[in-house]
């Protein structure tokens, strides 16, 4: 199911598609130097790979450099707090998963901002499905038989997330209330360093963004069990979702957006918004996202907003009810 209904896409992009006209007179006077696009997990995760496509982009664009910083940490909330600090003039810009945007807001006692106020939207890019996958010498094969394997093996099993509060940990909980089993969460500093135990088998599960796990689970050096959403991953056809797995009434997936610092002007706005949306819908965006596990899907702030909006309603009872909450 889409983040938004076609009606309100089709929306979004006829009244991104009336700012074409104007595109060269908006933020002329903008970057009148390099651009940092912070993103809040290290190098080689996937919001990682994805805000370095779009710095690629925005560089061809307008002439200007488009740097990205990685700060990891604090789930997001270090960078966060980071690009709500900075000068709202354009010249830095958040790339981000919908953890740090949206329920980080739910999941910690006290954050030094607010992510549905704090930050000015720009544009959304695309989603992403989350993938339970495990090394091949856990004696697994299906879901049922991990269900299976942690019921008859109590506190044996570890599962790594990419971080606390993240989606891959809001998932892994729901799985293991819903599957009636418990395994040790041990959270990451993002999905690469998980990936990389997951290989080595320190770990024995990992409930985390699927791009980074997609060649090895083509080779057979991982093994992908089931993806938490509504629909199988087009990269990995073979692999069930949690529902087709047997597993019912989990739904997890994520998305990313652009966002600014609160008080962005709107023509600067505006401006990355055109340029990231005509890449993302474009063949070559596509192109380039599919392949890492990224759905392009495109729109402006309200679609952002909206998003956001929609992220609190679902998790805000299942995060009190499972009682995630970090401090």
């Amino acid at each position: 199911m889409s983040l938004y209904s076609r009606r309100a896409f089709a929306a979004s992009l006829v009244g991104l598609g009336a700012l074409a006209s104007t595109r060269g007179a908006l933020g002329q006077s903008w970057p009148a130097r390099p651009v940092t696009i912070i993103v809040p997990f290290p190098a080689g995760a996937a919001t990682d790979v994805v805000a370095r496509l779009l710095a690629e982009r925005l560089r061809a664009e307008l002439g200007q450099g488009f740097i990205v910083e990685n700060k990891p940490g604090a789930g997001g909330n270090l960078a966060s707090a980071s690009v709500v600090r900075a000068a709202p003039d354009g010249h830095t810009l958040f790339v981000s998963s919908s953890g740090p945007l949206v329920t980080n807001k739910l999941l910690y006692k006290t954050l030094s901002f607010d992510p549905l106020v704090d930050f000015e939207p720009i544009a959304m890019i695309g989603d992403v499905q989350v993938v339970v996958a495990t090394h091949p010498s856990l004696p697994v094969k299906t879901l049922s038989e991990l269900i299976a394997y942690g019921k008859a093996n109590p506190g044996k099993l570890t599962f790594g997330s990419p971080g606390f509060g993240l989606m891959g940990h809001i998932a892994g909980e729901l799985i293991q209330r819903k599957g009636g089993f418990q395994m040790t969460h041990v959270p990451y500093r993002g999905s690469a360093p998980l990936a990389t135990d997951l290989l080595a088998g320190i770990v024995n599960v990992a409930v985390d963004f699927l791009p980074p796990y997609i060649p090895h689970v083509k080779s057979g050096a991982i093994r992908a069990l089931a993806v938490t959403a509504e629909e199988r991953a087009p990269q990995l056809p073979d692999v069930p979702t949690l529902s087709e797995a047997g597993l019912t009434g989990v739904n997890a997936s994520s998305w990313y957006a652009i966002v600014g610092p609160k008080g962005l002007p709107e023509p600067i706005s505006r401006r990355i918004s055109m340029i990231v949306n005509d890449y993302v819908l474009s063949a070559e965006g596509r192109a380039k996202l599919d392949p890492i596990g990224v759905r392009s899907l495109g729109g402006g702030p309200d679609v952002v907003r909206r998003a956001q909006a929609q992220e609190i309603a679902k998790w805000s009872e299942v995060i009190r009810t499972a009682a995630i909450a970090l401090d």
